[in-house]
């Protein structure tokens, strides 16, 4: 069983009981994302798939923060949960928002599951820029189909599985189809807003002296990809700062991207952490 949460930040709910588990995709993703791992806790547990701002379904805003993204995570999940706080599981951009989450609004997070980052800045994203730049050569315009779109794709993007994860994003509009027009191609994450403000992306906002907060005291477990540098031992002093009961896992075999790379061995980390 399965509901939709409609809404600035659009959701997922499956499961009908048992603790309530949000999760947090990446850059470009969508909620539909964590799907396959949803799926193997709804039968004891109530996951819910997040649209994080300016991604998938949810609304474009005016300008990227990730104290704003956690604004509008807090507001959903204080409206769903009645109360109940959250198993909270973000990956990458997603785990960012995570961990602000968790710092602004302690009590909404039970405990968190921050998934390959780190609290830190990193100071490029070349690929995402390349990402980006790909994505706006495409003329929708004058595109035929989506086949098209992936081939116009190669020289910016050469990995498919990446090309196919961008992909994702490209959908017809309808609407002038409806009234004789020709349905038009439209990216439905905020390519714009995004693009102009990776380094924002690549940021922390409590990076600078100028904001302090109060550690968060739940417990969390960091889960890193052994072929992956967004976790590094020398960001391990800022993480547990921040997050004193942090517990670092690394799995072997896992890119960037764990819970696709990985499955079964996220899956079983996820249910020990969170008592499924």
């Amino acid at each position: 069983m399965s509901r939709t949460v409609q809404g600035p930040v659009f959701a997922t709910e499956l499961g009908e009981a048992g603790p309530r588990i949000c999760f947090l995709h990446g850059l470009f993703g969508q909620g539909k994302n964590w799907t396959t791992i949803a799926k193997a806790l709804a039968d004891r547990a109530r996951p819910l798939l997040v649209d994080l701002p300016d991604h998938g379904r949810s609304a474009w805003t005016g300008e990227f923060s990730y104290s704003g993204m956690a604004a509008g995570v807090a507001d959903l999940l204080a409206r769903e949960g009645s109360g109940e706080p959250y198993v909270v599981v973000g990956h990458s951009m997603g785990g960012k928002v995570a961990m602000m989450l968790a710092l602004d609004h302690p009590e909404l997070v039970d405990r968190l599951c921050v998934v390959d980052v780190s609290p830190v800045e990193y100071p490029s994203l070349r690929d995402f820029g390349r990402y980006v730049e790909g994505m706006r050569s495409l003329d929708l315009d004058h595109l035929p189909d989506r086949a098209t779109a992936d081939r116009e794709l190669v020289p910016y993007v050469q990995n498919a599985t990446i090309r196919s994860f961008l992909l994702q994003n490209l959908r017809r509009n309808l609407d002038g189809a409806a009234d004789g027009g020709a349905p038009r191609w439209q990216w439905q994450m905020n390519l714009q807003l995004l693009g102009d403000h990776l380094n924002e992306l690549g940021g922390w906002p409590l990076a600078s002296a100028a904001r302090k907060v109060d550690p968060y005291e739940g417990p969390v477990i960091w889960v890193a990809g052994e072929n992956s540098n967004y976790v590094r031992p020398d960001f391990a002093s800022t993480m547990r700062s921040l997050f004193p009961r942090t517990q670092l896992v690394t799995i072997k075999g896992a890119s960037h991207w764990v819970h696709a790379d990985r499955p079964e061995v996220f899956l079983a980390t996820l249910r020990r952490f969170a008592g499924l």
